[in-house]
């Protein structure tokens, strides 16, 4: 088949999408696909011959990518186009067009939150993953909790925030210490702050509205960080992420080597078989919650009781071999091409 993998875009994420995007695509074309990688954002403006003839490309596309200890600066990015607010590259949707499926590398904004999905599905182009309602919904956290608590699924408590300069103040004498501060559509830890103090408190409210005015307060969970991916209709082994003492699951623990200061990651997770049977059934739950397909994955914190904590789900985790969910479901006995051919046949037989 000749198919898009559509990776970067503009959102934060878009470095650890090209990732993503680079190891779908060397696997689909491993598997005999007319694969091709395409930056959202930027698209070919260089291409000089016609749109068929990009996925006989002899490298796909593809390139040396990896992701640094810091997320990229999308001021940069956007400089790399002559018209910087189109979210859209030039001959993106030209080869989406000829394709006979997209496969969606993208995370974050512009990816993971349904606007894409909506686009291709208004073309009626075949893609990969969920349809756009279940993705937006899922990418706002303030939404997803909603459904969470309307689904009896233990989440920690939380209310949402409005945060201006004028709201701090009493924000500051209304929230109890120590919480979580996210933004509710940022994606691979960016924008969340854990504050212990006022001062810790009052500057996390400014750094995490720099994101948005909208803030999603939660109540601190001391525990382990495991996660649960959902997998064709079935929920596979639980992973534990243990970030370097004294850290928590940040940008740089995500996504640098346990040498450069990255999480260990365990899988199958040491935890006994009611708490893996529980977490699978919560994120199976949710996911279906959301209306989601194929496949997502779901975050938890287990406590020193050993309850486990829903907190959030991703719709469109990592991707490369040495995510968490591949890794998962290797135990499964995936391995990563075969992995990416599922992803492709199942998403094919929806029915948008």
């Amino acid at each position: 088949m000749k198919i898009v993998v559509l990776a970067g875009g503009i959102s934060t994420e878009r470095q650890v999408s090209l990732v993503s995007g680079t190891c779908i695509c060397r696997a689909l074309r491993q598997r005999g696909h007319a694969a091709i990688l395409v930056d959202l954002y930027l698209g070919m403006p260089d291409w000089k011959e016609s749109w068929e003839a990009a996925f006989a490309a002899e490298d796909g596309f593809c390139s040396q990518v990896s992701v640094g200890r810091d997320a990229p600066s999308i001021e940069e990015v956007r400089g790399m186009r002559p018209d910087p607010d189109c979210r859209i590259g030039p001959g993106v949707l030209e080869l989406c067009r000829c394709a006979d499926l997209v496969f969606l590398g993208l995370h974050g904004e512009d990816g993971e939150d349904g606007k894409v999905q909506a686009m291709l599905e208004l073309m009626g182009i075949p893609y990969t993953g969920s349809g756009f309602l279940g993705s937006a919904m899922a990418m706002d956290k303030v939404v997803t909790k909603q459904i969470m608590e309307q689904n009896g699924i233990r989440t920690p408590a939380w209310r949402e925030l409005h945060v201006t300069e004028d709201t701090i103040p009493s924000l500051l004498k209304e929230l109890q210490l120590p919480c979580v501060l996210k933004t509710p559509n940022g994606g691979s830890s960016i924008g969340v702050m854990l504050p212990e103090t006022a001062e810790e408190l009052e500057r996390g409210l400014r750094e995490v509205s720099r994101f948005s005015s909208r803030v999603l307060a939660e109540e601190k969970i001391t525990g382990r960080e495991l996660t649960v991916p959902v997998f064709d209709g079935n929920y596979l082994s639980a992973i534990e992420i243990v970030p370097p003492e004294g850290t928590y699951f940040d940008y740089i623990a995500k996504y640098q080597s346990t040498d450069e200061g990255g999480a260990r990651e365990i899988c199958p997770a040491p935890i006994t078989e009611a708490q893996a049977k529980e977490m699978g059934e919560m994120a199976l739950q949710l996911h279906n919650a959301l209306g989601l397909s194929v496949y997502s994955r779901t975050d938890f914190l287990l406590d020193a009781d050993g309850t486990p904590w829903c907190l959030e789900i991703n719709t469109l985790p990592g991707m490369t071999p040495a995510s968490l969910l591949p890794k998962s479901a290797a135990v499964a006995g995936y391995a990563y091409p075969e992995l990416c051919e599922k992803i492709v046949q199942l998403s094919l037989n929806i029915k948008r």
